[in-house]
């Protein structure tokens, strides 16, 4: 029987693709599991930022190299930005209206403007550094919001190359990494309370999972202020994104104007944004159980970790040290300028 020229034929040059993302999307459920089981075995360790290291493992050691770099990266490329996407969903789940209004007013428009000030500030650092532009916009999105998340969302609303991400990932990475074992040095120095470390590490730190990683040394009182002034801060990646959504349409309508208006102008917010904040107003509704809710958190790390796991499996080490020692010490000074700001909203928060 003839075969439809519409339709590809399976085959050693034209695999399809579950053939071609299985190899990767294993590896990166495998590297999971062992993210998931050093971070048991030693819980001051997040798994997503050990996921993110077990990627660079991945992609710099000689046999792994190899596989990282040729038949998983298809399966890793999609989980970089597929599964990011799905995680970034799930993560709404953590977020209620209730908990963020409960900071009060105040509080509330402290954390607004650390974020914008860290938004301003980090882009300004990463310019002055002379890094990119696309690669100061992710740097600075991901340190004033909620790290690799908020890096993937805003990579996917202006359209970005996914390669391009990269590099903003390892940083917010590293600089996340260091919060846990630099700032609780200094709640004894600077006379810090329980609450007011909790409410710095919330306001300052990247990734939740090293804002529980880092405010978990000062006990329970501190670990929930963080948490809640954290999941504040995540809650402004639906406005950030919107505004950038907006400007890129405006920059691709005046482009289209230019050339005849043949070019396709993106969302102002894509569908997994909206998604993000549809989770959010389920889980401010309160009508989701305990059990729903810490499944769709579990399932949240597991898309997360994997993305994570994709993102690091592309960091080449060489590559990075030969091109990236600017783009760390603009990271490192971001770093700083938001400890710093970070801090002076928490001695207003917690007063």
């Amino acid at each position: 029987m003839p075969v439809s020229r519409s339709l590809p034929v399976p085959g050693p040059g034209n695999p399809r693709r579950a053939d071609r993302l299985l190899p990767g999307l294993a590896t990166a459920a495998a590297a999971l599991v062992a993210a998931f089981l050093v971070h048991w075995l030693v819980p001051v360790l997040p798994a997503m930022t050990l996921a993110v290291v077990l990627g660079v493992l991945a992609a710099n050691l000689p046999a792994a190299g190899v596989w990282t770099a040729g038949r998983a990266r298809p399966g890793l490329d999609f989980a970089g930005k597929h599964l990011m996407r799905g995680g970034i969903v799930l993560l709404g789940l953590k977020v209620s209206i209730m908990d963020v209004l409960g900071l009060g007013w105040l509080a509330l428009a402290l954390i607004v403007g650390v974020v914008a000030a860290s938004f301003g500030g980090t882009y300004l650092i990463s310019r002055l550094f002379r890094l990119p532009p696309v690669t100061s916009l992710l740097v600075a999105t991901g340190f004033s919001i909620c790290g690799a998340s908020a890096i993937g969302a805003m990579a996917a609303v202006r359209r970005i190359r996914h390669v391009d991400t990269v590099l903003p990932v390892a940083l917010v990475t590293l600089c996340g990494t260091l919060a846990i074992g630099v700032l609780p040095l200094f709640v004894h120095p600077l006379q810090l309370t329980a609450p007011v470390f909790g409410a710095w590490i919330g306001a300052s730190v990247h990734d939740v999972g090293q804002v529980v990683a880092t405010a978990q040394t000062a006990g329970t009182a501190a670990l929930g202020i963080a948490v809640v002034v954290k999941l504040t801060r995540v809650l402004l990646l639906a406005p950030v994104a919107a505004l950038a959504g907006t400007h890129q349409r405006l920059t691709v309508r005046t482009d289209a104007d230019t050339d005849g208006g043949h070019t396709k102008l993106p969302p102002v917010v894509p569908l997994f944004v909206l998604g993000f904040v549809a989770m959010v107003g389920l889980r401010s509704t309160g009508w989701l159980a305990e059990d729903w809710l810490a499944a769709g958190a579990a399932l949240q790390d597991v898309l997360l970790g994997a993305a994570l796991f994709g993102l690091g499996s592309a960091v080449r080490i060489r590559t990075l040290l030969l091109t990236g020692g600017r783009a760390l010490l603009a990271a490192l000074a971001s770093w700083l300028l938001i400890a710093v700001l970070g801090l002076a909203a928490a001695l207003l928060i917690a007063a």
